[in-house]
């Protein structure tokens, strides 16, 4: 087996959980950190085969077989190696490679690009404690981290000059510009990061294979990485891995974030189970490595319209991913705020604990989102939305919890849709949701837009005959000054604003209790204020 190509072998571990593959034979039951069943391997009644999710191995206490996912494809369908590899290559959805012997040019190539890697850490970190790093050390020390931080991450500074072309001139320049880190101009060869804060990326070793470099003269993308080598892959590398492995395993959970900063502050403050993508979209291959080390996986992102697009992308990423012993959730951080923000607060790290803890599941998320993006209180919009739940909800691969999330949704349609709640009544029947007080200027828009197009106060008369406007004295064809169109935008911005203001009501009542449960619920309602309130910015610019 040493003869074969062990990158193609490591990412086909990486890839598949040996849950997945060993129950596809074995029925599986969790109890503790293992899953057992019966040894395929000899007959039992008592099942004494383990399988370790984390670790990636199984065993048999009653036999004595040992393994892992290549091991145990062999010996159950009686393969050999390079037919369990084809089989696993096929669960995975990779392409077969030929399997040679690594030559001997390959094996001193990747050697040193993992030796240019590392001195360039060395020297880039030297830069950051240096004098031309003082602005970048300022800086980073002013984000909160301390000196013992800096120098664990390995963080450092790539200077305005070409120091790698100028340092690294005895290496030979193919390897230097297949490392990443310079590139040839029209007058040579001059360095891909410069004037740049440094964040080493690492393997699973912990063995440097690539960077990201934050700018420091406000020049955008403010984040910009080694373009991917025959070491690094943007999309299948989880920036924070290696640190946080072990922790994950204790926490039974990952917390992703949006960022490095994010994630390194996230660690070093109580949450070291945390990681990130580096500067790009989430991906599938991210996913299925988070869900290899374990299938509990708190988002935590931003509560900006860019944060909410971010959750919604990786709810539609994951779904393929559940299994039945899955936790997903999402959390936000209200106010435009971060992670990073948050926790250099004095009680920043009690307030990401409140963050983490408000969590919301994945069942939930995705009713929030149906309920958010679609006017369900129309028979159109509930279409609109049931489509989406229903698109979402057939990504997941175990038709049992498909069909658990199916019902589910058909109960909350029923009782949150289509049975008459919506109307909230208080004591002797009366609108216990506060309506917007309308002053004479709305209400003469509003009489205008009556006259004119009568059709619209029909359409929205649920909500316009609650404003108590009467609309007796309006002449039947007068003259408006809006548009079709904007008087029904007109309309609709009255609506959310009612909405939003009814909102701060319920998260004001919410704050004034202090209670655990009301502290969680105020931040659910910031989520949809802002929601909401992007909504009704979109209707304005429109």
């Amino acid at each position: 087996m040493a003869g074969f190509n062990n990158n193609f072998t490591d990412e086909l571990r990486q890839r598949l959980s040996i849950v997945d593959v060993v129950g596809r034979r074995v029925p599986l039951t969790k109890k503790g950190q293992n899953f057992w069943g019966r040894c395929p391997f000899h007959g039992e009644k008592t099942p004494s085969f383990s399988v370790n999710e984390q670790k990636g191995f199984y065993h048999c206490f009653g036999c004595g077989e040992h393994g892992d996912i290549i091991s145990f494809v062999m010996k159950s369908n009686n393969m050999d190696f390079k037919s369990a590899i084809a089989d696993l290559a096929q669960m995975a959805g990779l392409k077969l490679p030929d399997y040679k012997p690594k030559p001997p040019e390959q094996i001193a190539r990747e050697k040193s690009y993992l030796e240019i890697q590392e001195l360039a850490a060395k020297i880039y970190q030297e830069q950051l404690f240096g004098p031309a790093g003082a602005e970048a050390l300022k800086y980073i020390r002013g984000r909160g981290f301390s000196d013992e931080v800096i120098k664990k991450y390995r963080l450092g500074y790539a200077p305005r000059n070409n120091i790698i072309s100028t340092k690294f001139a005895s290496q030979k320049e193919a390897n230097l510009i297949a490392a990443g880190l310079v590139r040839r101009g029209d007058y040579g060869l001059y360095d891909f990061f410069r004037d740049k804060l440094m964040f080493p990326i690492t393997n699973s070793r912990g063995e440097v294979i690539a960077f990201s470099g934050r700018s420091m003269d406000g020049s955008e993308p403010k984040y910009i990485n080694t373009s991917d080598t025959e070491l690094f892959h943007k999309r299948a590398t989880v920036f924070g891995l290696f640190y946080a492995r072990d922790a994950i395993h204790r926490a039974n959970r990952s917390i992703v974030v949006e960022g490095q900063i994010d994630a390194i502050q996230m660690q070093t403050h109580g949450f070291p189970e945390t990681v990130a993508p580096l500067g790009t979209a989430l991906t599938e291959d991210h996913l299925q490595i988070l869900c290899k080390h374990n299938r509990n996986i708190t988002f935590c992102f931003d509560g900006d319209g860019a944060g909410q697009k971010a959750a919604a992308r990786a709810a539609g990423l994951v779904m393929p991913l559940l299994r039945d012993n899955s936790d997903i959730r999402f959390a936000f951080v209200a106010g435009g705020k971060d992670p990073d923000d948050i926790l250099r607060k004095t009680d920043g790290k009690k307030i990401m604990e409140d963050v983490i803890k408000s969590a919301v599941p994945l069942v939930d998320f995705l009713w929030q989102m149906a309920n958010t993006n679609y006017l369900v209180k129309t028979p159109g919009g509930r279409t609109q939305a049931e489509k989406f739940l229903r698109a979402e909800t057939e990504k997941i691969s175990d038709p049992n919890l498909k069909n658990e999330f199916r019902q589910e949704y058909d109960q909350r349609k029923f009782n949150e849709w289509h049975k008459w709640t919506r109307l909230r009544q208080g004591s002797g029947g009366q609108e216990s949701a506060t309506m917007p007080k309308v002053d004479a200027i709305v209400q003469k828009q509003l009489s205008e837009i009556s006259a004119a197009y009568p059709e619209l106060i029909e359409k929205h008369s649920e909500f316009l005959i609650k404003l108590g406007i009467n609309f007796d004295n309006a002449t039947a064809g007068a003259v408006c000054p809006l548009s079709e169109t904007d008087a029904e935008k007109f309309i609709v911005a009255l609506k959310l604003k009612n909405y939003i203001g009814n909102l701060n009501a319920d998260r004001a009542t919410a704050l004034k209790e202090m209670t655990p449960e009301s502290m969680s619920r105020a931040k659910k309602l910031d989520s949809e204020i802002a929601a909401t309130q992007e909504k009704l910015n979109k209707l304005s610019e429109a």
